[in-house]
């Protein structure tokens, strides 16, 4: 198979999923920071830090690739993002034990779906082969 090496188009949509995907890696590791206690600890740890860590790389990975506007670099962050938050949603609900529809609610519309448009309109335009 063949794919393009088009620079990708953003559509409106595609703006929207990117950053819903995007600004959770800006925002977690601020309140990881600034607020430990939301993660129910006293001062910041190695485990917030490796957290905040974690999410700020990649946080700045997704930038350099939207910036480059390479679609193939874009899909590879998203599947990444997906499979880091298939994990997290049962890890927080095991761990935090917050609300489950208010959790189920978030991951899906916040993280799930986003990440399906997104790997979905990045597909196509990968595999899209103009002439």
């Amino acid at each position: 198979m063949e794919f393009s090496s088009k620079k990708i188009t953003f559509t409106a949509s595609f703006v929207i999923a990117l950053f819903l995907l995007i600004w959770p890696m800006f925002i977690g590791p601020y309140i990881a920071l600034i607020n430990p206690s939301f993660f129910e600890e006293s001062q910041l740890t190695l485990s917030t830090s490796l957290y905040a860590a974690r999410n700020l790389a990649l946080g700045v990975v997704f930038l350099l690739a939207i910036y480059l506007r390479n679609a193939p670099m874009l899909f590879i962050l998203i599947i990444i993002r997906l499979i880091t938050d298939l994990i997290d949603a049962p890890l927080f609900y095991i761990m935090k034990e917050p609300n489950l529809f208010g959790l189920i609610f978030i991951f899906l519309f916040c993280c799930y779906l986003p990440a399906m448009y997104g790997l979905r309109h990045l597909w196509k335009h990968m595999t899209n082969v103009s002439s």
